[in-house]
This record gives structure tokens, C-alpha cells and sequence, in this order.
């Protein structure tokens, strides 16, 4: 068996030990519903903190070229399909592919865009 898949392996199951499976957004978590409810789909719950344990902010937000601010970003399915934003290692080779939509969208319905918590910021020094 390839390395890189035990690795997702066992992300997939360390994600599904700290997943709550409520719906709801936790602290920290980012929720993507500008397109998701439009198209039939749940809302998005991006564990962000979960990623960060694993990532510095620079493997997201520099080489990957996400925008540091919630909404910045103009992620759709196809440009994940396509292998940008979260489809870069979203690709059943690095991590659990688009056919797994349960896994990602997950939220409740109704739930609004943005960064759940009290962290939330405009943007790198806009606190």
C-alpha cells in the first residue's frame, strides 16, 4: 500500500473522530454557502483548525493562493474538479476526492458564509 494513501487514511479517521457530525459550524471553522444552497448542495464546513495543525499558513495561503479573507475566494466545484483551491490535494491522492460530498458539505441548511467564532478578522491586520 502507498504511503500517501495510509496518510489519507488516517486523516480521514482523525477527521471523523473530531467531527461532530451536527451541521453546525465550531470555533474557527469557515462556512462556504454562496453557492452550495443555490445549487442544491448543504453548505461547506471547512475545519480551518484542523488544517492548521497539519499546515502552515504559507501551504494555503501563499502557494496555493488562497486569499486571507473570508469570501475573498471564488471556489467552486468545478474550479476543485478542476484541481485549484481545496482540489489540489482534495484528489483521492493526497486526500479524499469530490465524489465524498457528505465529508465537506456537511453544514446545516440556512447557515451563512464566513469564519464561526470569535476570531474573525477582515483580513491579515484588520482585527
Amino acid at each position: 500500500m502507498k504511503p500517501s494513501i495510509i496518510y489519507a487514511a488516517v486523516i480521514v479517521l482523525i477527521a471523523g473522530i473530531f467531527h461532530t457530525g451536527s451541521g453546525n459550524a465550531e470555533y474557527a471553522d469557515v462556512v462556504l454557502n454562496k453557492r452550495a444552497e443555490k445549487q442544491g448542495m448543504r453548505p461547506v464546513i471547512y475545519p480551518h483548525w484542523f488544517h492548521r495543525i497539519r499546515f502552515r499558513c504559507k501551504v494555503c495561503h501563499h502557494e496555493l493562493g488562497f486569499k486571507m479573507r473570508a469570501g475573498a475566494n471564488d471556489i467552486s466545484m468545478s474550479a476543485i474538479i478542476d484541481g485549484k483551491y481545496c482540489g489540489i490535494c482534495h484528489n483521492n491522492d493526497v486526500a479524499w476526492g469530490v465524489e465524498n460530498c457528505d465529508l465537506c458539505h456537511s453544514g446545516l441548511p440556512g447557515l451563512k458564509t464566513g469564519i464561526k467564532g470569535g476570531a474573525q478578522t477582515g483580513g491579515p491586520g484588520r482585527w
